[in-house]
């Protein structure tokens, strides 16, 4: 799985390994670092801002592009997304993470160290190297020299690294104006991985970095005019859901609003105080980013003890057992019989809320569904962990867990983050104000060779 390539990996028990995002550190992570690739001639390819077969904007001004999702948070531990990279154009899976900026592949260049991934790996060529010199860069590491390549190196807090150059190719992108679009975006070619477990097999070629930066997708097709700097997902309950650039799809109106955090890199609602059952947990100010990246939703040392304390309080006088034998999780509680689904066991359980005090101080309202996850062992284990383990100190991460069954809206251009609950297993329509599209725009113009998929997703 991809938390072998490009997350930190905590190993819950005696069981395998489970995905922890790692977007905390990752731009303190990349930097620049001597290729261990020795390319025979001297790089001088410029990047280029605009693909010769991308109008500069479309006609309509800007549009959306729309993308079914596949995986889910147990067993497969992510959501990702399918990519079409190059010209000709390949498929690669890649990992939906709104917690970093850079995108990557594991690529042949040739690969040093890489591991089995679905597809054939991504093989650039000189041409498409990103040079020192460019702004893109720039953005991303600091160079030695202005004519060289732009290397880059993420390591991760399980001693796993990645080490590889900066590229540019076309994406393949259908729109809501029933255009095509193919512009060169930057993104790493990962040839060398240093991976805890490199013999098992990916889910994932790589990861989609959706953070805010200047290097990642959304911001660069921005720039380029395709979309506007707006990024939102919806990840069902049961598996699947859909990703969408731009803000064709946005129901503004009926969002949950807060402002983004001035104090974070990362997206940031700002701080919540935690109630659970309607009980204030007496933790004030919690300061919280949220990330597509994570699977489990990971709480300060103080707010987690204070959440466990309550919960077990709480199903004191219930039939549940703590499953201490269940090694999928940390915390784990069986019935008087194995549960086959959320639905058995979430009446023993009440809600979370987190209570953000910026803007106008919007509540996220965390069901037992939103944080219990049914084992293959038919027990109920709290998929809220403890960030201290993983070294997390200053805030919390609301992750895959949490954010399922909710459209979750990253809107760079006007600073805020929103949700909006809903049924990610089929696609709702904006309202007036979005000016948004349905099924039959979609297979108008966004991905009509896969009209089938989007029929029985949304349909």
């Amino acid at each position: 799985m991809l938390a072998q390539i490009t997350k930190i990996t905590l190993i819950p028990k005696s069981e395998g390994l489970l995905k922890v995002s790692e977007h905390v550190r990752l731009e303190n992570r990349v930097s620049a670092k001597p290729s261990r690739r020795n390319w025979s001639e001297p790089v001088n390819c410029k990047f280029v801002i605009k693909s010769q077969s991308m109008p500069e904007a479309s006609p309509c001004g800007y549009s959306s592009a729309l993308f079914p999702l596949s995986g889910d948070v147990y067993p497969n531990g992510m959501y990702y997304v399918t990519m079409n990279i190059g010209n000709p154009a390949k498929p690669y899976y890649l990992d939906v993470d709104t917690g970093s900026d850079l995108t990557w592949l594991q690529c042949d260049a040739p690969c040093v160290s890489c591991s089995k991934v679905p597809h054939p790996l991504y093989r650039p060529t000189k041409q498409k190297l990103v040079p020192c010199s460019d702004p893109i860069c720039s953005a991303l590491c600091q160079c030695d020299t202005d004519t060289s390549q732009c290397d880059y190196e993420v390591q991760y807090a399980d001693q796993g690294s990645s080490l590889g150059v900066l590229v540019s190719d076309a994406f393949t992108l259908r729109l809501a104006n029933s255009s095509t679009v193919r512009p060169t975006l930057a993104f790493g070619c990962g040839y060398d991985q240093q991976l805890s477990n490199p013999n098992a097999p990916a889910l994932t070629d790589g990861v989609l970095g959706l953070g805010g930066g200047k290097v990642s997708i959304v911001s660069q097709l921005k720039d380029q005019g395709v979309t506007r700097n707006v990024v939102g997902h919806c990840l069902g309950r049961n598996g699947g859901g859909f990703l969408f650039f731009g803000d064709d799809l946005v129901p503004y109106s009926k969002v949950s609003w807060a402002p983004l955090s001035r104090t974070h890199k990362y997206y940031s609602p700002g701080p919540a105080n935690l109630y659970f059952g309607g009980k204030s947990l007496c933790i004030k100010k919690m300061d919280v980013v949220f990330d597509s990246g994570s699977s489990y939703t990971y709480f300060t040392s103080q707010a987690y003890q204070a959440l466990v304390s309550a919960v077990k309080s709480d199903i004191g006088n219930t039939p549940l057992k703590e499953a201490s034998d269940d090694p999928s999780l940390p915390l784990c509680w069986k019935g008087q019989k194995p549960f086959k689904s959320i639905s058995d066991a979430k009446k023993y359980f009440k809600s979370v809320v987190l209570s953000f005090v910026n803007g106008k101080k919007p509540n996220l309202e965390i069901p037992p569904e939103n944080y219990l996850v049914v084992t293959k062992y038919g027990n109920a284990c709290l998929g809220i962990l403890n960030g201290s383990e993983v070294g997390l100190k200053d805030f919390s991460i609301i992750g895959d867990i949490t954010l399922q069954d909710l459209m979750v809206v990253y809107d760079n251009e006007n600073g805020q983050i929103g949700w909006i609950k809903t049924a990610c297993d089929r696609l709702p329509n904006a309202d007036s104000e979005g000016a948004g599209f349905g099924l039959d725009g979609l297979c108008r113009g966004i991905l009509t060779e896969d009209c089938n998929i989007y029929s029985a997703l949304f349909g």
